[in-house]
């Protein structure tokens, strides 16, 4: 019995990462098979230091830039979050089945509860300005870590300002 839902379970996993290979290589406008579009990964890898072809939807959204930082006791987008958030939208609009969570961080000053409400705060703000920019809210999740989840562990104003964020996370 055991082997064959090991069995069963070796095929379904088989069949996934054959799935994903055809994936990766249907983006290559230029392959006519899967081998050629691995030598053609290859060389662009080699050429670039990460082939395009190879990157997943996260990777992109991480190059677009995904995490916005905030003022201290802030929800306020500043210009260069802005800015992020345009590339982000303009990326989301272009990947119309992509969807994402929002995530709202503080850093470690404050009670539990006032920094879940402020990177709740934060995230609704990102999600906002989002949805401003064309993407359905329907694609669109937010939750707020508080301070549970820093980025950089410290106490410190470097530490603090790293950990006062908003990251985008596909879903």
């Amino acid at each position: 019995m055991f082997q064959r839902i090991l069995v069963l379970f070796a095929a379904t996993f088989l069949l996934a990462a054959c799935e994903t290979a055809s994936k990766v290589s249907g983006d290559s406008a230029s392959t006519s098979s899967v081998s050629s579009g691995s030598s053609s990964a290859s060389s662009s890898s080699s050429s670039s230091g990460s082939g395009a072809t190879e990157m997943t939807e996260a990777e992109k959204l991480a190059e677009v830039g995904n995490t916005v930082y905030f003022d201290f006791d802030s929800a306020e987008l500043t210009a260069e979050a802005k800015m992020t958030l345009n590339r982000q939208s303009a990326f989301l609009n272009v990947n119309p089945t992509l969807v994402i969570v929002v995530e709202g961080h503080a850093d470690e000053r404050g009670t539990r509860e006032y920094n879940l409400a402020l990177g709740d705060r934060r995230a609704t703000a990102v999600r906002d300005y989002l949805i401003a920019n064309g993407l359905n809210s329907a694609r669109v999740r937010t939750v707020s870590y508080g301070k549970e989840r820093p980025a950089v562990e410290g106490s410190s104003e470097e530490a603090w300002a790293k950990n006062r964020r908003s990251a985008t996370v596909l879903n």
